[in-house]
């Protein structure tokens, strides 16, 4: 039975839901006007941006996939911007060190030892091409990434807050490039695919590139701050999931692993399904998506929104699989499919 009227939480009091509903409204005020500075430059990646503020109102990372030239970089950029938040880019390369994300002690005679802090120092981090790095740098992010803080020498240092780790990937190229370790790829809350502009944008393109203006020139104004962003992150957590949907995101998940049990006929090209650390990416991302669309609720179709974006990069093909081309976005297609909407 689908949900049609707005379901009554026992978690939240008449007070404070009339509070965060008064919030959502002011938000998705700012949320337009965000969407609107963001479009001053971005051209042609609405659905981007899209699952870009999800990921932020749900205090996750991303991990962008789409080949040079997308204006992957410039998105990140602009989004911070927007944000009112500080940005930080770090271009992965073979010779790349841990220290050079992090930082390191120095010494001098007259200070002794203190410490330089890396570009991780920041709101928004881009690292751009990180697949080109070694593994070993590539970890240096992971305790940034999942406690959001860094051990410089004998130092244990908080980041900024919020802090997000948007990286992009180079599908192309195979030489000098480093699969990123699974352990890393789970900690991304999204992997997003950027995909070519269709000819209309792309003309549009053509008179606003970074070729023949300048980032200052478009005047991006921030609509947002870092408190903001904070509070919002919050009122995402008291968005109502009724138990029912809690199942049904679950089952979605547990097809991954048991896909036999559902009958999924591409369900043979798993090799290792998705873990429960997608459980709570859907979990949360779904009320982020409600947060978005003016709810403090959610739908089953909340779900549906963000499953791509978290399951993606979270379902490990078979060497069959790969060897027949087939995608992720196939099997998950398949699922949603298959499961019961309830």
């Amino acid at each position: 039975m689908a949900l049609s009227k707005k379901p009554v939480t026992d978690k939240l009091t008449k007070e404070e839901l009339a509070k965060l509903e008064k919030n959502i409204k002011s938000y998705h005020e700012n949320i337009i006007k965000a969407k609107e500075e963001i479009g001053k430059i971005v051209i042609g990646q609405d659905a981007v941006v899209e699952s870009v503020f999800k990921a932020i109102f749900s205090n996750g990372h991303i991990l962008f996939e789409g080949v040079p030239g997308l204006a992957k970089t410039l998105l990140v950029r602009t989004v911070s911007q927007s944000m009112g938040s500080s940005f930080a880019r770090i271009q992965f390369t073979p010779d790349l060190l841990p220290s050079d994300i992090t930082g390191l002690t120095s010494y001098q005679k007259e200070k002794g030892f203190y410490i330089i802090k890396g570009p991780v120092f920041a709101h928004f981090i881009l690292a751009d091409e990180i697949n080109r790095a070694p593994p070993k740098v590539q970890s240096a992010l992971l305790e940034a990434m999942q406690e959001k803080q860094v051990t410089i020498g004998h130092e244990t240092l908080k980041l900024p807050f919020p802090f997000f780790v948007m990286a992009t990937q180079n599908p192309l190229e195979q030489v000098g490039t480093y699969p990123l370790p699974e352990a890393q790829i789970d900690r991304f809350l999204f992997k997003i695919n950027v995909t070519y502009p269709s000819i209309e944008n792309e003309m549009e393109v053509l008179n606003k590139n970074m070729t023949i203006h300048k980032f200052e020139h478009f005047d991006v104004k921030p609509v947002f701050t870092p408190e903001t962003i904070t509070q919002i992150q919050e009122d995402v957590k008291k968005v109502y999931l009724a138990p029912k949907i809690e199942r049904y995101l679950v089952t979605i998940v547990d097809s991954t692993r048991h896909p036999e049990k559902y009958k999924l006929k591409q369900g043979k090209y798993i090799e290792f399904g998705a873990s429960p650390r997608a459980s709570i990416g859907l979990f949360i991302s779904a009320k982020a998506n409600a947060l978005l669309n003016g709810r403090t609720f959610v739908i089953p179709e909340d779900v549906k929104n963000v499953a791509y974006d978290v399951l993606r990069h979270r379902l490990l093909l078979t060497y069959e699989g790969q060897a027949e081309n087939i995608t992720t976005e196939q099997i998950i297609k398949e699922i949603l499919h298959k499961i019961p909407v309830p």
